[in-house]
């Protein structure tokens, strides 16, 4: 499998960072797992975004999506866009939540956005995307969140998307090749509970499911420390560690 970061900031896009979004491509496939905030004009750097097979949204916090409503008009007016929607996965509600943060209904928009989207919700529980195994869990977050994993041919990525601590992570990072984990807060601060992780935290985790990789991501920059992030996490686990940047590629 291969791993592209296309962005990974935290709540709101970075001077030269967007938001959550990485480009999972395995056996041919292409998937997207989150669209978040300014993502789509590094994705095109990397691929033809007419090219993407699925779409994943792991929870409706803009910085995980709201990028799919310029990728509908690119995907409905571009002369040469493929004409069938694109298989669109999220949580209870995926459907009205993109429609309208897109604009709803006018004269040049299709009430439903399905011209563009093939709508289907997310529950727990494991499905096929072409040649990739999908599995996803409800995570600890205010709104209904997922973490993702995938596997093909041997290989498995774990996705926390934004989590506080939970059982769940253990399940889908158990002995994986990459485990892709949000820290967005540092330790000892005041840190709300069941919202995100900490770079110690998403340490420990690798440890405990024996994870391959540890690749950190979501950091809210402004108020966050690559530095700090990166030592808390090395002290709680021993294998290899990243805070992932746009761009980087991942094969495993």
């Amino acid at each position: 499998m291969k791993l592209t970061v296309i962005g990974c900031a935290g709540s709101f896009p970075a001077p030269d960072t967007p938001c959550s979004a990485y480009l999972v491509e395995a056996g041919g496939y292409r998937l997207l797992i989150d669209f978040g905030t300014g993502s789509l004009g590094e994705l095109q750097k990397h691929v033809d975004p007419h090219l993407i097979d699925a779409v994943i949204v792991t929870h409706l916090h803009a910085d995980h999506f709201f990028d799919a409503c310029g990728y509908a008009v690119m995907r409905r007016y571009a002369p040469e866009a493929p004409k069938h929607p694109v298989p669109m996965y999220g949580p209870t509600g995926v459907a009205d939540r993109i429609v309208a943060a897109y604009g709803g209904q006018g004269e040049l928009c299709h009430p439903s956005l399905r011209d563009v989207y093939d709508f289907r919700e997310l529950r727990t529980g494991s499905f096929r995307l072409g040649p990739l195994s999908v599995a996803v869990e409800r995570v600890a977050h205010p709104v209904e969140t997922y973490g993702v994993r995938v596997e093909h041919a041997g290989s498995s990525l774990a996705y926390t998307s934004d989590s506080g601590p939970c059982q769940a992570l253990e399940s889908l990072a158990a002995h994986c090749d990459v485990f892709l984990a949000e820290a967005s807060y540092i330790e000892g601060r005041d840190n709300p509970k069941d919202v995100h992780l900490t770079g110690k935290e998403a340490g420990e985790y690798a440890t405990k499911t024996g994870a391959g990789r540890l690749l950190l991501t979501h950091l809210v920059e402004p108020w966050n420390s690559r530095e700090a992030t990166l030592a808390e996490a090395k002290a709680a686990y021993t294998g290899p560690v990243d805070v992932v940047r746009p761009g980087q590629v991942f094969e495993f």
